[in-house]
């Protein structure tokens, strides 16, 4: 047993070395074709959900304007190549550690893999519609109700893969056990799927969404470890290598953003992560950030509707902190901070739940 956790400690320090080491040879050449093609919009936005939005465009109007977006392209296109890579390799060479190249399994990883290429080609077609449309205004790129049915179809499929091809028909409950909800299961796939998809919002502010990601995704990879999905474990360390290198360039100045082939590829294949490690109650709580800033976006629309009044200056929330004089690098550190100590809450939780269940 000791064997086999060295041989997977050293293949996930591995593979999270190769991860962060190509994406980070790989983005000044992405950047330097991005701004070559000027991949950014072409006038900053001027409306949103709920209307006039001054707060933004008094803070981000000019960066709109000139910085790319797409940057996204180097996360998931580096989990790709280092998923094909050690497939590849695992058949070229032969011995002992060649075996652990590998990490593609039907079980573990082909949904993630699926997910986050799927979800990403399709933020992809967004990005190059809203930069060839301008992008001035709300539905810029694919209107939102054809990206919610493509997720929905997505998350669809995952849900077929989850209850049919891996069995799934239970859900585990914390300090509880299992439950058995059958196909209930399919609905409440997609519900999750929807409803992270909807936190891709957090992407607004320079180093925000992948400082507040890699908290989340490693207390995902620390609860797949601990239940012996180890292939799962390693996509993730890769997942985490490729958001490090992203966020070097990334952080205050950004050089460049994910955009929605980014964010969208990344919040619909964490739910899916969710699921794989059967604690996907736990998301709430290990993606705290997550819900905070999907749900003051969701009371920003519903007060504006409804009672036709904002309850926060900006929405989504870290705009609000920025209307209160917060300066950028501060909010985005505290939304670190608050990751960091949400996702280790969670953990803590996983592993009490276990132990006394």
């Amino acid at each position: 047993m000791f064997q086999i956790h060295v041989i997977n400690i050293v293949r996930n320090l591995g593979f999270f070395v190769v991860a962060f080491s190509l994406a980070f040879a790989l983005a000044p050449i992405l950047i330097h074709y991005l701004y070559k093609y000027k991949a950014w919009k072409k006038k900053p936005k001027e409306q949103g959900l709920t209307g006039d939005i001054p707060v933004f465009k008094k803070f981000h109007s000019l960066k709109e304007i000139s910085t790319p977006r797409m940057g996204g392209i180097l996360i998931w296109g580096t989990v790709l190549l280092v998923a094909i890579g050690g497939s590849v390799g695992s058949m070229m060479f032969s011995g002992q550690w060649a075996s652990h190249l590998n990490f593609l399994s039907r079980r573990e990883t082909w949904l993630p893999l699926f997910t986050l290429v799927s979800a990403s080609l399709l933020g992809l077609v967004d990005d190059i519609l809203v930069i060839r449309s301008g992008g001035a205004y709300v539905g810029g790129g694919i209107r939102l109700r054809v990206r919610l049915a493509i997720i929905a179809a997505i998350a669809l499929a995952g849900a077929w893969w989850f209850y049919f091809k891996l069995e799934w028909h239970s859900l585990y409950v914390p300090f509880y056990g299992n439950i058995e909800i059958d196909g209930l299961y399919i609905l409440l796939f997609v519900l999750v799927t929807i409803a992270t998809f909807s936190s891709s919002i957090v992407d607004g502010l320079d180093g925000l969404s992948a400082g507040v990601l890699i908290p989340i995704f490693g207390a995902y990879g620390i609860i797949a470890y601990a239940t012996q999905r180890y292939d799962l474990a390693s996509f993730i360390v890769v997942l985490i290598g490729a958001l490090l290198a992203y966020l070097w360039f990334n952080v205050h100045p950004a050089k460049f953003y994910m955009g929605d082939t980014g964010i969208l590829g990344l919040t619909v294949t964490l739910a899916v992560i969710a699921f794989l490690t059967n604690s996907v109650l736990l998301l709430p709580i290990i993606g705290l950030v997550l819900v905070i800033e999907s749900a003051s976006d969701i009371v920003q629309v519903f007060s504006k509707k409804v009672f036709g009044k904002k309850i926060l200056q900006a929405a989504p929330i870290h705009h609000h902190f920025q209307a209160l004089g917060w300066p950028e690098s501060q909010i985005t550190m505290r939304f670190w901070i608050v990751s960091w100590v949400a996702s280790a809450l969670g953990v803590m939780l996983f592993f009490l739940s276990r132990f006394l269940t």
